[in-house]
């Protein structure tokens, strides 16, 4: 394990000597790959250096052993550094631990309402909410490509794209079935309730993923219901397209501009179609684990929010935090990164 490390470190520094070079500074798209590169490996080289000093200072009190005047102190330090080199193994390992190839992608995120009626919806329009606070935290960018909303601000469906560095990585967890355990407004006894959402995270394919085929669109054209004003009725800007083959539809009718509907409910359905490949690819490996972190199925219930207690409680990894409302102005990080190591770990137990 340590040789690779030394390759990583040595990759590293080439790529620092590079990224001074004015030529390479001067073509804008070799130097963006190469300070990407350098970013990703910066974390893993960090630790490799901390786990090699470390191990020098356990060689030097492992030499104090020798001496009677210092042997009980060197004990004690001899224990300590060495419980240090064991997490810092474990970390090592899991740099080591194959990434999916979609991490890097933007995300595309389908949120519908579930049980629960007019509360689900709520709730629905909540998620959504946190969604977009956590991808401003992060610097993201939300953009909505379709929605079916009600009268009183909560949500049937929604579909958004959330794109930036890393996104899928983050926030591929997430997909399942979403509980909420509250008084809602429009309840009189005081009792609590239980509503649920589901939500897809799907990371948004690009042109290279999947090759669509004119020959195998049908699309039509309606007017649009809903908010809109005279538009509504005016043009026929509303947007449905099916895949043929695989009998996918997808609609958008949320923009002015039929184009714009065009090519918003194109990426959607690229995206479906993507989502497709992946779990054929994934119903064929015999090695998939039931009960994977982030398996994505939609039935599965992942989390509860509950609003009495004032508690988020992830089921998967049986982490509990008694913040909610700061949980959904978007601070998630707690239970997103509980999520990343546990799949980590657990791609590691299984080789």
């Amino acid at each position: 394990m340590l040789d690779r490390f030394v390759e990583i470190e040595e990759k590293y520094k080439d790529i620092e000597r590079r990224i001074s070079d004015p030529e390479v500074i001067a073509n804008r798209e070799i130097y963006q790959d190469l300070l990407k590169k350098h970013s990703d490996l910066s974390e893993p080289v960090a630790v490799y250096t901390e786990y090699r000093r470390l191990q020098a200072e356990l060689d030097q009190a492992k030499d104090l052993l020798k001496d009677p005047d210092y042997k009980e102190m060197a004990k004690l330090e001899v224990g300590a550094i060495s419980a240090q080199l064991d997490e810092l193994t474990v970390q090592l390992q899991l740099f080591l631990v194959p990434t999916d190839p979609d991490d890097q992608k933007n995300a595309m995120v389908e949120l519908r309402s579930g049980t629960g009626g007019e509360e689900a919806a709520l709730f629905a329009a909540d998620l959504y909410r946190m969604y977009s606070r956590y991808a401003d935290r992060q610097g993201w960018k939300v953009e909505v490509l379709s929605e079916n909303s009600t009268g009183i601000g909560g949500l049937k469906e929604i579909v958004f794209s959330i794109g930036g560095r890393g996104v899928f990585s983050r926030l591929k967890y997430e997909s399942g079935t979403h509980r909420v355990q509250r008084v809602p407004d429009t309840e009189t006894s005081g009792r609590v309730h239980t509503s649920a959402a589901t939500v897809a995270i799907l990371p948004e394919a690009e042109d290279v993923d999947v090759k669509i085929e004119t020959k195998d669109l049908r699309i039509d054209t309606f007017r649009a219901s809903g908010a809109g004003g005279q538009h509504v009725n005016k043009t026929s800007s509303a947007i449905r397209i099916t895949h043929i083959p695989t009998n996918t539809v997808v609609v958008c009718q949320d923009e002015r501009s039929q184009f714009q509907n065009k090519d918003k409910a194109l990426r959607m359905l690229r995206t479906r179609l993507y989502e497709r490949q992946l779990q054929e690819q994934q119903a064929i490996q015999a090695n998939l684990r039931k009960g994977q972190v982030g398996s994505g199925d939609r039935s599965e219930k992942i989390r509860t929010y509950n609003y009495p207690q004032n508690r988020v409680t992830d089921h998967r990894i049986n982490l509990s935090i008694h913040s909610l409302s700061d949980f959904l102005d978007g601070k998630m990080d707690e239970i997103l990164d509980g999520l990343i190591a546990a799949d980590r770990l657990a791609k590691l137990a299984n080789g």
